[in-house]
């Protein structure tokens, strides 16, 4: 290697303040003497369904430069990062895990699009980035796939690196016959090169917008290869919460189940689809509990709300409502009972034709019915379902369902006249998951109930006649729970 080729690779792309110098003469040492790894790479398992994908993309947009980036990685403090998560869309369109990523689709033909994707190129250890580069570099951050791997693993028609973006946007989005797209929030720079920044104009704004929506909506309807990717999720989510029931015989605090379930998501996925929820006793009242600081008692019950994201990036989404000492109180399954009553008759409205709001409209009238038996209402459950009022929120608080996939909260760009107003659609995989809470200060309670928080969340697919609920396997009646306790903790580890 020459002495200018050296002096060029000694300022790495990641270099800190508490980094030492990198001598020329180490340079010429570290590039020398590797021996060649093979980099045999097989195209994804799933490259077919991405490549129609992109192909439904396409016929969205005859015409048009669409360009959708995965994003980058999110600094943590000062010079560490989270772990890299692609972002959904492009992960749908592309499978691939990389960062900095930029999906091209490029007018080709009369109608259709050829799929450029830019990625960071691995120059292996032919150039000093491999030791010195902290962010991207082998021996900091493990190997990665080059230009040529990506190409083969996506399937798309060309690789390019990531130094040629700008200069391949301006071309193209200039020879676009009907106009450029990018999807927004995940890559500033190439918004500013397409002029789709915030002062871009009303027409430029909605028509990338419009791009987000196309995108949500293409990922209203489940194949079969992302319904067999959230059973398998949801599957280890089961595991998961069996091991949290395993130590919850010795456990002290929900931090101890909240580690405990990660523990069985990083061994059977990615990580934990969203902050797992590890509500005991009044804390179940905290719709969104994620300090998971609070003592266990046996007495009270623990609302356990998680989900396994698998390594393709699909979530599941499950809550159960244990009693940590093995049963329930009397109380506690009035309110348990209550709440199964109602999911049971919401997953029943889930069915193709019927309304997306259906099943909360049915869980809701249960649960004002109940209210008022259980003298908590302090008017007729009539009166509080009105519109106009919805007392009953005061103790329900949310809706009963969202879609979910590659988010949590899945397709949460599409239009509501496709989502919330729209009809349900053999395809389209959501919860159901209806809840009660009392606070433990409200005065409209019955001393007995006040800090119970119960909540009991399935994952179901829309058939043609019906539902299926993917997450049927993980028990839910309350003798069913008690028993399956009992079991999980008669069980040798």
């Amino acid at each position: 290697m020459s002495s200018m080729k050296a002096s060029k690779t000694t300022t790495p792309a990641s270099k800190q303040s508490h980094d030492s110098a990198t001598p020329p003469n180490l340079v010429q040492f570290m590039l020398r003497h590797w021996r060649v790894r093979p980099t045999k790479v097989k195209p994804l398992k799933h490259l077919a369904q991405h490549k129609s994908r992109r192909a439904a993309l396409s016929q969205k947009f005859p015409g048009e430069l669409i360009v959708v980036p995965t994003g980058h990685r999110k600094v943590r403090a000062n010079d560490t990062f989270y772990p890299f998560r692609p972002g959904s869309d492009f992960f749908y369109l592309t499978g691939c895990h990389e960062p900095d990523c930029v999906l091209a689709l490029v007018p080709s033909g009369k109608s259709g699009h050829k799929a450029v994707l830019f990625a960071e190129p691995n120059p292996g250890k032919t150039d000093a980035s491999f030791f010195t580069d902290r962010i991207n570099g082998e021996l900091w951050e493990g190997p990665r796939p080059g230009l040529p791997e990506i190409q083969t693993l996506t399937g798309v028609e060309e690789c390019l690196p990531l130094s040629e973006l700008d200069n391949f946007l301006h071309t193209e989005a200039k020879k676009a016959p009907a106009g450029h797209r990018i999807l927004l929030d995940f890559a500033p720079k190439c918004e500013e090169l397409l002029a789709a920044t915030k002062s871009a104009s009303k027409v430029a704004h909605q028509r990338n917008k419009d791009l987000a929506h196309t995108l949500s909506e293409l990922r209203l309807l489940k194949d079969n290869t992302e319904l067999a990717e959230l059973a398998a999720v949801i599957r280890a989510t089961k595991n998961g919460f069996e091991d949290v029931i395993r130590v919850l015989k010795t456990a002290t605090s929900e931090r101890e189940l909240e580690t405990t379930f990660w523990a069985r998501a990083r061994q059977e996925g990615n990580d934990v689809g969203y902050g797992t929820i590890a509500a005991a006793g009044e804390h179940a009242c905290t719709l969104h509990w994620k300090r998971n600081d609070g003592k266990l008692r046996p007495r009270d019950l623990l609302l356990l709300d998680a989900g396994v994201e698998g390594h393709n990036l699909y979530t599941a989404d499950v809550t159960r409502t244990l009693p940590i000492g093995g049963k329930f109180s009397r109380e506690q399954r009035e309110i348990y009972d209550l709440v199964l009553r109602a999911q049971k008759s919401a997953i029943k409205a889930v069915r193709p034709g019927n309304d997306f709001m259906e099943p909360n409209r049915v869980a809701m009238e249960v649960l004002a019915l109940g209210l008022e038996e259980l003298g908590i209402l302090p008017m007729s459950a009539e009166e509080a379902l009105l519109p106009e009022n919805q007392f009953y929120k005061r103790y329900t608080l949310h809706n009963v369902s969202h879609m979910l996939g590659l988010d949590v909260h899945d397709c949460a760009q599409a239009r509501s006249e496709a989502y919330k107003f729209g009809k349900l659609t053999p395809g389209m995989v959501l919860t159901v998951e209806p809840g009660l809470y009392f606070q433990p200060d409200d005065l409209t309670v019955p001393a007995r109930y006040r800090g119970i928080g119960v909540r009991i969340e399935d994952d179901v697919v829309v058939t043609a006649k019906g539902c299926r609920n993917l997450s049927a396997a993980i028990p839910s009646d309350a003798d069913e729970v008690e028993a399956w306790m009992r079991a999980v903790w008669k069980r040798k580890n």
